[in-house]
């Protein structure tokens, strides 16, 4: 089907630099831990990275400045919501995803895939592409690999993923297999909606295969033959165990091109961004931090903390004394804690500010490690952090 070209496609100086140099480098590695640059149109990104979650063109809670602040150079945005509202010729009027939120940084935008799997009882799957009605209105939508590809670059962002199927943990060998050759022929139709070298915004495929390492073989295999600029592992935490996910993760990202990124698509805890890294993976996004940050959740050099808990109600300590985040930086746990239980909205922005502030750490720390030839160490010392989570992934 005809699609309409992009109504925003902007060449700067930024996007030159970022064309005349390949995508990504490998700078260091430890095991297979690595550390590397990637180059998008909006930035030089060291890995490994975690982005930030900003749904529908917003991280919860936190403006563009603050996120500048903690040096966070790459944010994601979700295609499915942005394409529903406010609409991505709208976004496009006004100057892209950049432009519109004005975000200098890089951008990464998901494909709508695992959004469509989630709303299961309002879609069906075909060829063409994906029927579902809006969860805002309930209206009809048709998602095509190729619509897909024109929505995000209407948003022009800087990494676009393909359109894939996320299949559920317990799908059977026969359903991944008809869906895994489905999401290949999805991923080359993008490819071919999107020639390699036509504009700057990369390309990113996606590696499904359900829980059968085979399948997960041959989709690396087949998606490898293509001019891609990165590679995704999707289908991952959607209900399975911990020790299986880990698992099938360091069997799957070895497989991956050494050259070209890789991406973990919405995993993220602290362990298991870690672990990620452990077996190769290069890029991290997750809500969790945002989301437990607005919980009460915070995530600390001693490990998790409740901050509703009484035992905070006249500690005049910072949250943590390692950090270095204006929350840390100003505020005791005591006023963090009333803040929390006055339900003030400036607990949320607090809260979110430092939570991503120490993801954003870990992946620092996790580099550092990496480039000094300690990272099994490093590993060990976050395992030590979530004890309970380590045993479930029998890392403990």
């Amino acid at each position: 089907m005809a699609v309409k070209p992009p109504l925003f496609l902007r060449a700067n100086a930024a996007t030159l630099h970022a064309m005349s140099h390949p995508t990504f480098t490998l700078e260091h590695t430890d095991g297979a831990a690595r550390a590397g640059v990637l180059r998008t149109a909006h930035g030089v990104i060291p890995t490994p990275i975690f982005m930030p979650v900003g749904t529908v063109g917003s991280v919860k809670a936190l403006a563009p400045d603050d996120l500048a602040a903690i040096h966070a150079p790459l944010i994601l945005g979700n295609t499915y919501h942005l394409y529903l509202r406010p609409g991505d010729a709208l976004v496009a009027r006004h100057g892209g995803l950049h432009g519109f939120a004005s975000w200098p940084g890089s951008i990464l935008t998901d494909s709508g895939g695992y959004q469509v799997f989630s709303l299961s009882a309002l879609r069906k799957i075909r060829e063409e592409g994906v029927e579902f009605r809006s969860h805002l209105d309930g209206s009809r939508h048709l998602f095509t690999p190729e619509k897909v590809i024109a929505i995000q670059r209407n948003l022009n962002a800087d990494i676009m993923m393909v359109l894939d199927e996320c299949i559920p943990y317990n799908a059977d060998r026969t359903y991944a297999e008809r869906s895994l050759q489905l999401t290949l022929r999805w991923a080359w139709r993008a490819r071919d909606a999107y020639p390699a070298g036509t504009a700057h915004n990369l390309l990113f495929a996606i590696v499904q295969g359900g829980f059968f390492k085979d399948l997960r073989e041959r989709c690396v295999s087949d998606l490898c033959a293509g001019d891609f600029d990165g590679f995704a592992i999707g289908g991952l935490s959607v209900g399975e165990p911990k020790a299986l996910m880990y698992e099938l993760l360091f069997h799957t990202a070895p497989l991956l091109p050494t050259d070209k990124p890789r991406y973990l698509m919405g995993v993220g805890t602290p362990l298991d961004i870690a672990t990620g890294i452990k077996a190769g993976v290069d890029m991290f996004d997750c809500v969790l931090p945002t989301r437990n940050a607005r919980n009460g959740t915070l995530y600390t050099s001693v490990g998790k903390i409740n901050i509703k808990r009484r035992e905070y109600a006249e500690d005049d300590g910072p949250l943590d004394p390692l950090c270095d985040c204006y929350a840390c930086h100003t505020f005791s746990r005591a006023y963090l804690r009333h803040l929390f239980v006055s339900k003030e909205l400036l607990s949320f922005r607090l809260n979110s500010l430092h939570n991503l502030t120490y993801f954003l750490r870990l992946v620092r720390e996790a580099r550092q490690a990496i480039v000094d030839g300690c990272y099994d160490r490093f590993l060990a010392h976050v395992a030590n952090l979530y004890p309970e989570e380590a045993e479930r992934a029998s890392l403990a």
